[in-house]
C-alpha cells in the first residue's frame, strides 16, 4: 500500500509535505491526497463533512469502536464522539482517527447536552422492545447515530437520552450482527437518504421475515 518517492521535479503545491515527497507515502489514504500534509488533508476533509455525527460508548474498551471509526471516516461523518472511557482500542481504526474530529463525554447525560446545543438529534441503534425499524425511519439531517458496546448495545442511561432507537432489519437465521457491520449499514442509510436522496419505505416489507421480529444486537 502507498506510493514510493517522488519522482521529477517537485511540484510547487504549498500542500505537499517535503518529507513524503522525498521518502514515500505509505499512509491509508485516498490517492487524491498522496504527499499532502496531514494538516491540509484534515482543513479539505473539513470543506465537505456530512452533517451527522457518530457516538459510541467505552466502558469495557470495546475492539469495534476502532472499526466504527473507520467506517465514519470513510463515510464523512462530521464528528465522532467517545462517551465514557476516555482511552479507547484505536488499533482498528488503522488511522483513520487522525483525519476526523474527535470528542470525548464522560456520561450519556454530557454528550446529550452538547447535542442539544449544537441542535443535534440523537438516535440509537439497537434491538430495544419497541425500536422502529432503521428502513423505513426517516433520519434527519442534522443527527448523531448512537452506538452501544457488542454484547449489552445501548446502556439504559444512554436509551432515555435517545428520542428514537431503531434497529437493523435482518432475513437469516443469526440473531445478530456486530456492532461494527450495525454502524456500517446506520451510517450508510444516513448517505443513502441525504446525499443521494433516496427516499425511505415507509412500510415493513410483507414478506421475507423469518421467525420472530427481526433485531439486531449491537
Amino acid at each position: 500500500m502507498g506510493v514510493g518517492p517522488w519522482v521529477g521535479s517537485w511540484p510547487h503545491d504549498e500542500r505537499l509535505d517535503p518529507d513524503l515527497l522525498r521518502d514515500g507515502d505509505r499512509r491509508n489514504v485516498v490517492d487524491g491526497y498522496r504527499y499532502w500534509r496531514h494538516d491540509a488533508i484534515v482543513a479539505d476533509l473539513d470543506t465537505r463533512r456530512h452533517d451527522f455525527h457518530v457516538a459510541i460508548e467505552n466502558w469495557e474498551h470495546d475492539f469495534n469502536i476502532g472499526s466504527v471509526v473507520r467506517t465514519a471516516n470513510a463515510m464523512g461523518a462530521a464528528a465522532f464522539h467517545i462517551v465514557g472511557r476516555r482511552r479507547w482500542n484505536r488499533r482498528g481504526a488503522m488511522v483513520t482517527d487522525r483525519y476526523q474530529h474527535e470528542h470525548h463525554h464522560p456520561t450519556p447525560g454530557d454528550l446529550a447536552t452538547w447535542a442539544r446545543e449544537n441542535g443535534i438529534r440523537l438516535i440509537g441503534i439497537d434491538n430495544l422492545p419497541g425500536s422502529r425499524a432503521l428502513e423505513t425511519y426517516d433520519l434527519p439531517r442534522r443527527t448523531m447515530l448512537v452506538f452501544g458496546q457488542e454484547g449489552p448495545g445501548l446502556s439504559e442511561a444512554m436509551r432515555a437520552e435517545c428520542e428514537a432507537t431503531l434497529h437493523i432489519e435482518q432475513f437469516g437465521s443469526t440473531r445478530s450482527i456486530n456492532a461494527g457491520a450495525a454502524a456500517a449499514i446506520a451510517m450508510h442509510a444516513w448517505v443513502r437518504r441525504h446525499v443521494f436522496g433516496q427516499d425511505v419505505l415507509l412500510r415493513t416489507p410483507a414478506s421475507g421475515t423469518v421467525g420472530s421480529p427481526p433485531s439486531t444486537v449491537v
